[in-house]
């Protein structure tokens, strides 16, 4: 193939310019935009960024991942990768950052903590870099759902002299690189081979926009980009502040382990995304364009800067606003770059690299004129030359053992260039959906060893099912019963014990739930755990019998067991409400001993005085019988028809016909009816005997019953 490069450099340029120019537009249109591709990629970074969000220590805080860069930013997928190192982003679960002079939130997403430490951010001497100076502590109160101030901090400026990185591995501005070489897996148009980068940077998170750069949400665009639509996303997703100081605080130790820099990765991901497909290509090709050519490598020794991506990116996002649609559609790419490469020259001749966001800040500090000249020196002739030679030249070599040799040998006119770019598309046309099929395979394949690797934690599973369906919503599907297998597979392991953890990832797997922050309160409050039994027995209620409402029904038994272990069970006087509800599900399932255990417990206790406020709910109630239901139904009547005699506003309330003593009542006497072909006789129960049968976290039974029926729902539903 070198030969084959070797000749077409030694060619004649291609003569026709313009149709030139048409022909590489049509053929990255073509190979760029294919509705057959799958995105393996961004599973494979999917896959390294769960590792940041299983489960930690109890005493460590949570990791919350984003996957940023490229991956993230293009959803072209070329026949050359647009994807250099991966990125992940990753925030902690207990820090959060606000702006100075802003009061702390009394709302914050369901992924932070209930405790969460904030910091001010302070502006340093250069625009986009900022100080974060401690500020108090948030904690959640769980009554109404909103944080408060619980302490306040002594000020003191967040320092990284005392963090250690991992000398292995190097830095690269805020990110920690890691890097693999060796024979990776080739697959069709995917992976170069040889080299495999991932780049992962510390950030905390700010739920605002910045005030530094506010003037970019009201400045008036003349070409109607980006809309409002797109603006209010972008602010609502607010910003992150990440380690890296001033190039010129760098050699000042005090300064460089204190200044930090704000990041608009989640603003630029919104952005890109709602660029047009013409848009995408075009700054896919200045990047390759940029590290081929190695402009990122200074010619100037005594320049201290180098060319990068972000440059790059930054001057895309400035033409998108300041260009018509028209502009990006009317001319082919080779054209749309040389005038965006001659953008750049100027910028880097006037020493002027406007920050998108924030204009007082300027991304170029020096010039470099031996850079500004090459870049002006390019042609729409020298560019359309270089794409044949170096961009279609390597997509050439992955189908060379499939066309007829010398067929590159010479691309000097335009029919000999649409000849050889069609035997390419072809190609890849056949290849496609095989290649497709496989990468599909192989997202499967990486989807069931990360989660056998890694296990499963609440922050894991909510990773997975919010990046997945970016990706292929078949594969969401394909997750969610590779998550109840792994759960199978652990309670087989584990004698039939299931952890707090995947007991909180089936919940969400049931309710499709983001909320983390109220799993995890629920492990330590009965309340919390109460009200999450309560709304799986309300689906179980509304559900016909399936395997599904067997998993609900399963689940409920466990989390109003866990609200019986809960320290504050007693206190909150939940303790006959739970027993009642159980002996309910038990019933339903046909566990009649069980059902007459949990009404003894609640006959037998001293003090009903404190349930009054725990009534039985009706409407969480599945069927059990006639009678039962009779009575359901002729309270709500009444209440309804009390409501209209006396002209109220109607509400919504809960049938509230039984308390827990009279309900338990009820079910001891139906139970003992169905039991006495046993000749079963209730013997008295020690306090001892009670405190032994609440010392099991999770009944053997239903932890058997959820083995069986999460096999069943896999084996059902997915082939």
């Amino acid at each position: 193939m070198e030969l084959v490069r070797q000749t077409m450099m030694a060619s004649d340029y291609v003569s026709d310019v313009r149709e030139g120019g048409e022909i590489v537009t049509r053929f990255l249109h073509s190979t760029c935009c294919s509705d057959n591709q799958f995105d393996l990629e961004t599973t494979m970074i999917l896959c390294d960024s769960i590792g940041f969000a299983t489960q930690l220590p109890p005493d460590c805080p949570y990791i919350i991942p984003l996957i940023s860069g490229s991956l993230a930013e293009l959803y072209i997928q070329p026949m050359l990768s647009c994807v250099g190192d991966r990125d992940i982003m990753f925030h902690y679960s207990t820090q959060l950052a606000i702006p100075k002079g802003s009061l702390p939130p009394t709302q914050l997403p369901p992924e932070f903590a209930s405790c969460v430490k904030i910091y001010e951010i302070i502006d340093s001497d250069f625009p986009g870099y900022v100080y974060l100076r401690t500020s108090c502590i948030l904690a959640e109160c769980t009554d109404d759902v909103k944080y408060n101030v619980k302490s306040r901090i002594h000020p003191r400026f967040l320092s990284y002299a005392n963090i250690l990185f991992d000398h292995r591995y190097k830095r690269h501005g805020p990110a920690q690189v890691y890097e693999w070489t060796g024979e990776l897996l080739r697959h069709v148009a995917r992976i170069d081979g040889v080299h495999y980068s991932k780049d992962t940077v510390n950030c905390i998170r700010c739920l605002s926009w910045p005030p530094q750069a506010a003037n970019w949400r009201t400045r008036q665009t003349n070409y109607g980009w980006p809309d409002a639509d797109i603006v209010a996303d972008v602010v609502n997703k607010g910003c992150d502040v990440v380690h890296i100081s001033h190039r010129l605080n760098r050699q000042n130790n005090f300064r460089n382990h204190l200044e930090h820099r704000l990041s608009f990765s989640r603003a630029e991901i919104v952005l890109l995304n709602s660029w047009m497909p013409e848009q995408q290509i075009v700054y896919h090709f200045l990047r390759v364009y940029v590290k081929t050519e190695r402009l990122t490598d200074s010619l100037d020794d005594s320049v201290r800067w180098k060319l990068c991506n972000y440059h790059i990116k930054t001057l895309m996002l400035w033409a998108c606003e300041l260009k018509p649609r028209s502009w990006w559609i009317t001319q082919n790419v080779i054209g749309i770059c040389v005038k965006l490469l001659h953008s750049l020259a100027n910028w880097l001749t006037k020493l002027h690299c406007p920050h998108y966001f924030i204009r007082k800040c300027n991304l170029f500090d020096f010039s470099d004129k031996s850079m500004a000249s090459r870049l002006i020196s390019v042609t729409e002739e020298s560019l359309l030359n270089w794409f044949v030679v170096n961009y279609l030249s390597r997509c050439s070599q992955l189908c060379s053992h499939s066309l007829s040799p010398g067929l590159f040998d010479d691309v000097s006119t335009s029919e000999k260039l649409e000849t050889a770019v069609s035997a390419v598309l072809n190609w890849r046309s056949a290849v496609l959906l095989l290649s497709s099929r496989i990468e599909f395979s192989m997202a499967q394949n990486d989807i069931m060893r990360s989660v056998s690797n890694e296990s499963l934690s609440v922050y894991s599973y909510i990773h997975w099912i919010t990046e997945l369906p970016k990706i292929d919503r078949i594969l969401l599907f394909y997750f969610t019963a590779v998550t109840l297998l792994h759960v199978c597979c652990k309670i087989s392991e584990n004698s039939l014990s299931l952890s707090d953890e995947l007991l909180d990832v089936l919940l969400i797997t049931i309710f499709q739930s983001c909320d983390a922050r109220r799993c995890l309160n629920a492990r330590y409050s009965s309340l919390l755990s109460l009200s999450q039994a309560d709304k799986l027995m309300k689906v179980v209620a509304n559900n016909s019998r399936s395997t599904v409402q067997l998993i609900e029904i399963e689940l409920s038994k466990a989390y109003l067991h866990r609200a019986l272990r809960c320290k504050d069970s007693d206190s909150d006087s939940i303790y006959c409400l739970a027993n009642v509800y159980l002996a309910v599900l038990y019933y339903t399932t046909g566990q009649y001993q069980t059902v007459i255990d949990h009404c003894t417990l609640v006959m037998r206790s001293q003090d009903h005085s404190q349930c009054s406020s725990h009534v039985v709910q009706g409407e969480l109630l599945p069927k059990t019988d006639d009678d039962i239901d009779s009575v359901l139904g002729l309270a709500t009547l009444y209440q309804y028809m009390q409501t209209v005699a006396l002209n109220q506003e109607q509400q919504r309330r809960n049938t509230s016909s039984f308390t827990t003593e009279l309900f338990a009542h009820y079910l001891h006497v139906r139970c003992l009816s169905a039991e006495k072909h046993h000749q079963f006789t209730l013997t008295a129960t020690s306090s001892s005997d009670v405190r032994r049968l609440y010392r099991k976290s999770i009944s053997v039974n239903h932890q058997q019953c959820l083995l069986l029926t999460c096999y069943c729902f896999v084996a059902r539903n997915v082939q």
